[in-house]
């Protein structure tokens, strides 16, 4: 039986990536990579050649079983995501659990992480933390799952793309209140930069531009959030009833 390798590699420098990863990935029978184009960039940078195959979230169901029965036949397969560590916050479960269901040889190759990156460097406490990764692009959605985590204690962190940044951030300090936060920006890239401050200062200085990680401080045991405006779905909840209930009870005669 082979193995699988979980190899993470850079998030921007490329000076990033650790000894053991180049030499795993030379070692490997195959590279399983969400973007071929991408990581083909990355190895031709190492003088590494190697078959590569796709495994993204549109076939990641599918592909993982024949990765892992290839696995099985005595291949090495070495994964990657375009950046960072493999299966946080992007594919990978499937197969690791696939591995292990199975009884495959699963190896975690350490390296850069941007969650952790941000948080090292926020000045905000990292004794304890939460990673929640992407919130729902919807605002309903994002807003109700943002209620579920005021209460939190420990230091949130948030991933975010350049379109959607000022609509999280709005909906962050709309349920979390006016909170310390520090905002991380193509890090360590050529444009890295962090921000600091109260997220009504943030806000006002991000730049809509590159991919953002977003460290905001935890609860601190008084709501500090500004009143928040009672949206038809939280009355919809607490009522228990329909869109078109609610409708027929205060407009239909």
């Amino acid at each position: 039986m082979g193995t699988l390798f979980l190899v993470a590699t850079p998030i921007g420098n490329l000076g990033d990536i650790s000894q053991r990863a180049i030499d795993t990935l030379r070692n490997a029978d195959i590279v399983a990579c969400e973007d071929t184009r991408q990581t083909l960039k990355l190895l031709t940078h190492f003088g590494i050649q190697k078959p590569l195959t796709s495994y993204h979230d549109f076939n990641e169901r599918e592909k993982a079983i024949e990765l892992a029965g290839r696995i099985e036949n005595g291949e090495v397969i070495a994964m990657v995501s375009d950046a960072g560590t493999p299966a946080i916050s992007d594919p990978g479960f499937r197969l690791v659990r696939l591995c292990r269901e199975r009884g495959i040889h699963v190896v975690s190759i350490p390296g850069a992480n941007a969650a952790i990156t941000a948080l090292s460097a926020s000045g905000l406490p990292s004794d304890q933390f939460l990673f929640v990764g992407f919130l729902p692009p919807r605002k309903s959605a994002r807003r109700e799952h943002l209620e579920t985590l005021r209460t939190f204690h420990g230091t949130l962190i948030f991933y975010e793309g350049p379109h959607r940044i000022q609509a999280a951030l709005e909906d962050i300090q709309d349920v979390f209140g006016d909170r310390e936060a520090c905002i991380g920006r193509e890090l360590t890239k050529l444009h890295e930069e962090y921000l600091f401050g109260k997220l009504s200062e943030v806000r006002q200085r991000v730049k809509e531009l590159g991919e953002f990680v977003i460290v905001v401080g935890g609860f601190t045991g008084t709501d500090d959030a500004a009143p928040r405006e009672l949206t038809r779905e939280s009355v919809l909840r607490t009522l228990g009833i329909s869109r078109n209930q609610l409708y027929d009870l205060f407009f239909k005669k």
